[in-house]
């Protein structure tokens, strides 16, 4: 099988990311080198940014949400991937590097874009409605949405920023959700 070309240029910690992103897809990459992201990674991702667009696929543990935050706070409208936890998981640590290549692969295609809020689609009752703070369910609640939209894994707080970040609707969450309700 061909491997898809990506045409962005994609933003990861480090050379193992580099290496394991290039057996699954054709790309460039940006390495941050951990979570000390610097000026000069910055102004090259915005120079990326500008030129080709630039992809955000940082591991899904703290320092890689870490460096995410960093990135969507100075380039709010910038693209991202995401893995969900148990897909990137190895022996003793969390990464990238450890996927599959039909996830990585899946998560590139599913990419979403940040977008600036200026009005709430999802509100703090919106989140209690659907169950996705304030019960006992929450937290798996959350796991399957996030896992179905592609968005990775957050709190309440979180998940309701991203949700409202990427411009999904109530009407999108509910018609997730619903999903879960058969499945259980």
């Amino acid at each position: 099988m061909e491997k898809p070309v990506i045409k962005e240029i994609i933003i990861v910690e480090g050379r193992d990311d580099t290496r394991r992103l290039k057996e699954a897809v054709i790309c460039e990459t940006i390495e941050t080198n951990g979570s000390a992201i610097n000026e000069r990674t910055l102004e090259e991702i915005e120079v990326a940014l500008n030129s080709r667009g630039a992809i955000i696929f940082t591991d899904p543990d703290f320092p890689g949400h870490k460096i995410r935050n960093t990135i969507i706070e100075r380039f709010p409208d910038i693209k991202e991937a995401f893995l969900p936890k148990h897909k990137a998981l190895g022996h003793n640590s969390v990464g990238v590097e450890h996927a599959r290549i039909e996830d990585i692969q899946a998560a590139l295609e599913n990419c979403q874009t940040s977008r600036q809020v200026k009005e709430e689609l999802i509100t703090i009752q919106d989140m209690q409605y659907f169950r996705l703070s304030g019960n006992s369910q929450a937290k798996e609640r959350r796991e399957y949405l996030t896992e179905q939209l592609n968005i990775g894994y957050a709190n309440a707080t979180q998940l309701r920023k991203k949700l409202n970040r990427y411009s999904i609707s109530p009407e999108k969450v509910e018609e997730i959700l619903k999903g879960l309700e058969v499945n259980n």
